[in-house]
């Protein structure tokens, strides 16, 4: 491997469902040349608490450097360390995009477990927060130092553009992905902002957002009062409107007149 730059990593994700798959089928069409991505489907049905993980876990699985813990169960954190005992892998992202799915509580506890058998480990909420140095926004930031992950976060992660505005008619000529989100709803947007205003590039952003769709969670999240799916959405919207500011036009109101005027 490259030092800094893993241009051959090997990916383990784990799923149980369509969230998984959808994120699996992203890094398959856009990652670079050198990846590998295999898939461990984990049990969908677990006890309440799993009291013997590496019953659940086979005997072998295909060697990873870094792991993707996508499961839709909240029991299969549990399995993660295991996982990476068995498939010898040194890195492991576990985003929290659902709550249910990876409770606070558990992912304290799972970076420490991971900690204690030398993986280093992330729990991005929402996924779309990864950058190659941080996750989660405001005052919920972490800074991480891991190489797998900061490379895998240069490739998918927090939305980043590369967006052409034409100066005259101020509407979006070109948007390029420069990093997507792991599920491919960057791409999605991106395709849908040409020829849109730099006035309502941010709106439409956050409809296309919302219509990919989405499936960060809909419940109140404690740690931002809103739900997960608007900070995610808010996170692209950022980025893009960081692109196109300089060419929206401002109204101004001059007291004692109307805006009209």
């Amino acid at each position: 491997m490259e030092t800094g730059r893993h241009s051959h990593m090997r990916i383990l994700a784990v799923i149980t469902g369509k969230y998984g798959q959808r994120h699996v089928d992203n890094i398959r069409a856009h990652a670079p040349a050198g990846w590998e991505m295999e898939v461990w489907q984990a049990p969908s049905v677990l006890p309440p608490i799993v009291d013997y993980p590496e019953d659940y876990v086979p005997a072998s699985l295909p060697p990873a450097d870094l792991i993707l813990a996508l499961g839709e169960v909240k029991g299969v954190a549990e399995l993660i360390p295991d996982v990476a005992r068995v498939s010898k892998a040194k890195a492991v992202i576990a985003p929290v995009d659902r709550e249910e799915w990876l409770p606070r509580g558990l992912a304290r506890q799972l970076r420490g477990w991971l900690a204690d058998i030398g993986v280093a480990s992330v729990t991005p909420k929402p996924f779309c927060s990864l950058t190659e140095t941080h996750y989660n926004v405001r005052r919920h930031r972490v800074e991480y130092d891991d190489p797998l992950i900061s490379s895998f976060a240069r490739e998918f992660g927090r939305p980043e553009f590369d967006i052409a505005v034409d100066p005259h008619t101020r509407q979006v000529r070109t948007a390029h992905v420069l990093r997507d989100a792991c599920c491919g709803c960057a791409r999605y947007v991106a395709e849908r902002l040409a020829a849109v205003s730099a006035d309502d590039a941010e709106h439409e952003a956050g409809l296309a957002h919302h219509h990919y769709p989405c499936l960060a969670g809909m419940i109140k999240d404690p740690d931002f009062n809103d739900t997960l799916m608007h900070v995610s959405g808010n996170i692209l919207k950022d980025r893009v409107g960081e692109q196109v500011r300089p060419y929206k036009q401002v109204a101004y109101i001059v007291p004692g007149t109307l805006s009209g005027d």
